[in-house]
């Protein structure tokens, strides 16, 4: 079993995404033995936003970094995100992940019945954090990633939230404390079972 984690936080050791998706791997890597983790540091090592350069081949380096990173997403049986909210939206060198995994004939295509994701059977779990606290009408962050990744096909979304973090210190703890607490087993164990 593979599970690709990515972070995108700009913070480093101050992030709080980052902390809760290597809390969420770890909890992987303890349920599941022999699970390969690959790992991509989206702020350490962003990739280019898509240029059509990209598109039509004529940057061949920029290709290859694209279909190598539609192969390691396709090559994931589990997707662990670190995502902060930036802006009420993703980081955008997050967009320019997706960007290089959506894409047509490879993770989704259109039929005569509508759009079909091809990417099925994966599991992703989203560490969010988010300074403030957001209802459905300001969030455009993970209703994004939901509605993208369906659109992939990945429909077996999970979210750990860690929200109004900038509010006070008393604020964070709990919320960050929460989050760990939320960090849950069961779709750990399912998958497990499924392996054996």
């Amino acid at each position: 079993m593979k599970l690709l984690h990515l972070d995108t936080s700009a913070l480093g050791a101050n992030s709080v995404s980052r902390e809760l998706s290597a809390a969420i791997v770890a909890r992987w890597q303890a349920a599941v033995p022999g699970l390969t983790v690959d790992y991509r540091d989206l702020d350490a090592n962003p990739l280019p936003h898509l240029t059509g350069a990209e598109l039509t081949g004529a940057n061949a380096e920029a290709k290859a970094a694209g279909d190598a990173t539609m192969d390691q997403f396709l090559a994931s049986d589990v997707i662990v995100i670190g995502a902060p909210m930036y802006n009420f939206g993703i980081p955008s060198t997050l967009k320019a992940w997706i960007d290089r995994v959506a894409v047509a004939g490879k993770t989704f295509r259109y039929t005569e019945a509508g759009p079909e994701g091809l990417a099925k059977g994966k599991k992703l779990i989203v560490a969010s954090a988010r300074g403030g606290i957001h209802g459905h009408d300001a969030d455009f962050q993970e209703n994004y990633l939901r509605y993208v990744m369906g659109f992939l096909g990945v429909t077996d979304v999970e979210f750990v939230r860690a929200e109004g973090i900038a509010y006070s210190p008393q604020h964070r703890t709990d919320a960050i404390a929460s989050a760990h607490a939320s960090i849950g087993a069961s779709n750990v164990e399912a998958r497990e079972l499924e392996v054996a």
